[in-house]
């Protein structure tokens, strides 16, 4: 099997493969991130995962693994808080309400120049917060460097009230999708547990 590599240098990423049994070397892309004017966010989401696969294939070769996840609030995107006001600001504003997770996901085979990319998104109501929630959950540290300034697999998992869709979306990586996109590559996760190489 050809080498897998992730481009991402998200914890939360290389945990879920690693509990898919996946062997796989981290190589953190470098690109920049702006919105373009009219891009939408599902665009902007599969544009990032592809520019960072594409930005990683260019010094190494196997299959890259790449993904952009972002937070999005009545179509506009959230991204992460500058600091802690911009934390306070960006829980109020998604306290009691739905909003969008989305994560561009990119497959790219540095050899053969084949690439997938895909986009899942997945609908969170957080729930109503009042100023005391805010400044407890902020005191954690944990929405510092998160987009839409919560993690759903950490402490903020008690502010999701629901979510509808794929969770391991919301913490950055949908698992079903990249089982589905990986098979394009003809690698099946549940033929190979643990013996991804």
């Amino acid at each position: 099997m050809r080498k897998l590599i992730l481009a991402s240098s998200s914890p939360r990423r290389k945990k879920i493969l690693t509990d898919l049994g996946l062997q796989f070397e981290v190589i953190p892309p470098e690109i920049s991130e702006e919105v373009k004017p009219n891009e939408s966010p599902k665009d902007f989401a599969i544009r990032c995962s592809t520019d960072k696969a594409k930005e990683v294939a260019k010094k190494h070769n196997g299959i890259i693994i790449s993904a952009d996840t972002i937070v999005v609030l009545e179509n506009k995107i959230i991204g992460k808080p500058k600091d802690k006001d911009d934390a306070v600001q960006i829980l109020k504003s998604l306290s009691g309400k739905k909003h969008q997770v989305i994560t561009g996901i990119t497959l790219f085979d540095s050899e053969s120049q084949k690439l997938i990319s895909d986009f899942v998104q997945t609908d969170v109501w957080i729930t109503k917060l009042n100023d005391d929630d805010i400044e407890k959950y902020i005191n954690t540290f944990e929405p510092s460097d998160k987009a839409g300034a919560y993690a759903a697999q950490g402490k903020g998992a008690v502010l999701v009230e629901r979510v509808d869709g794929d969770f391991f979306n919301v913490v950055g990586l949908p698992v079903f999708k990249l089982y589905k996109l990986l098979k394009e590559f003809n690698i099946d996760l549940l033929k190979y547990p643990g013996n991804a190489q």
